[in-house]
């Protein structure tokens, strides 16, 4: 089937103007990068469009720093890869089965897709088959915000109404929602990620059937891809009505295997202007209850992300407008930066701090160096205590010493003080 090349407006009439010329003046379309790749893939008479997240997000007004740029093509992988290769443009076959190269340029990577369709799934997994046609390429994609591609000169292809859907704040998915669901159930996490996002209206009623009736196909997603969607869910600056939404729904309870009640995690978005994922999931676990350990483990989160979940979930909250210097140090060298800061995020919910007062603890912390005790265990044993058990035994007695008095004794005044317990040990 031959690919449709005219412009595809939205059938409701929605002045595309606007969007359109945030389109011509993306600086991802012109780059000089993404200009060449272009002018590679179609070099031989295929085509290319860029696709998914930049065509989304500019769309929307969204700004970057720095744009993950994607585009799909009709040519086959195969081709790309000599392509790329013949242009001296670095090229990775990060998933060649599914047609994705991956090409690096100036830096940069950029993925590339060859346009497909799906020819048998299993709930995770696709198996397709590769096509010429853009729309049937779309077709396949998740929600109608994500379906949309811009040629080189910017203009918008979007079959399924996308970009209307944009402006009206609705997630919507492209074609049947239980049968895209069923396709992948990860669909039912990032339909929460992106009505987290662009969400301005509640979905309607076969959409929130589908996401409750299909959630059951949720066991069968690893816990790898279940994290990645819900820390992208967290990192929204105001994710609260898609947590809410999640809760009538029944997915949180699946996910913190108990519903929390929200009342912090929606104290802590009202005062918190640079949202961490981590201590918004601790803020979750401590109201659902969820154990941190269990939690880290079902989401297979790395032993460094696992450990750090322990220390939010279990710290005690502080009031970040009465700590004196003495006690944010302590707090430092006992639990770390990060939970301090999250004790003092989780005790200022409580004392009606501004959010102004919670940038201010924020900065307070990052300012503060993390104590380091200045002896260890090599100044015990120079001092006459025989390595083994006792060396620990006095090294601990120090420290808590060292705490108590506030983490600031130089290491001249802590070797007195080592001393003294060596000699009496």
């Amino acid at each position: 089937m031959p690919c449709r090349r005219e412009l595809v407006v939205s059938k409701n009439g929605a002045d595309p103007s606007d969007p359109r010329q945030r389109l011509l003046n993306a600086g991802w379309r012109a780059a000089p990068s993404s200009v060449r790749l272009l002018d590679v893939l179609e070099s031989r008479g295929g085509r290319a469009r860029f696709v998914g997240g930049c065509v989304r997000d500019t769309l929307a007004g969204l700004e970057r720093e720095a744009w993950d740029v994607d585009l799909c093509t009709s040519e086959p992988p195969d081709r790309v890869l000599q392509l790329l290769e013949a242009a001296s443009i670095r090229a990775i076959p990060t998933g060649l089965k599914h047609g994705t190269v991956t090409a690096v340029l100036d830096g940069q990577p950029f993925e590339i897709t060859t346009l497909r369709r799906d020819t048998a799934t299993d709930g995770r997994h696709a198996v397709v088959a590769f096509t010429d046609d853009f729309r049937e390429d779309a077709a396949r994609r998740d929600f109608t915000i994500n379906a949309m591609s811009v040629d080189r000169d910017g203009r918008l292809f979007d079959y399924f109404d996308g970009a209307a859907d944009l402006t009206n704040g609705i997630i919507r998915f492209v074609g049947e929602p239980t049968r895209r669901i069923e396709e992948d159930y990860l669909r039912v996490l990032r339909f929460f990620r992106f009505y987290a996002r662009f969400g301005r209206r509640a979905p309607d009623g076969s959409t929130a059937h589908a996401l409750r009736d299909t959630s059951a196909g949720l066991d069968r997603l690893s816990g790898e891809r279940v994290w990645q969607e819900t820390r992208k869910l967290l990192e929204a600056p105001d994710p609260l009505a898609a947590l809410h939404l999640m809760t009538d729904l029944g997915t949180l309870a699946w996910l913190m295997d108990a519903a929390p009640q929200l009342d912090l995690f929606e104290a802590l978005v009202r005062i918190d202007r640079a949202p961490e994922p981590m201590t918004r999931l601790a803020a979750l676990a401590r109201e659902s209850g969820a154990n941190a350990e269990r939690l880290a483990e079902r989401l297979r989160l790395s032993n460094a992300e696992a450990a750090l979940l322990a220390r939010l979930v279990a710290v005690s909250p502080i009031d970040p407008l009465r700590i004196d210097a003495a006690e944010l140090r302590r707090s430092l060298f006992v639990h770390g930066a990060e939970a301090t800061l999250a004790a003092g995020l989780f005790g200022a919910t409580d004392t009606g701090t501004s959010p102004e007062a919670a940038s201010a603890w924020r900065r307070r912390v990052e300012a503060t160096p993390v104590p380091l005790l200045p002896v260890a265990g090599r100044d015990v044993v120079a001092h006459g205590v025989a390595p083994g058990p006792a060396v620990g035994k006095v090294l601990a007695t120090v420290e808590t010493w060292w705490v108590e008095d506030g983490c600031s004794a130089d290491r001249e005044t802590t070797l007195k003080r080592l001393q003294d317990v060596a000699d009496g040990s």
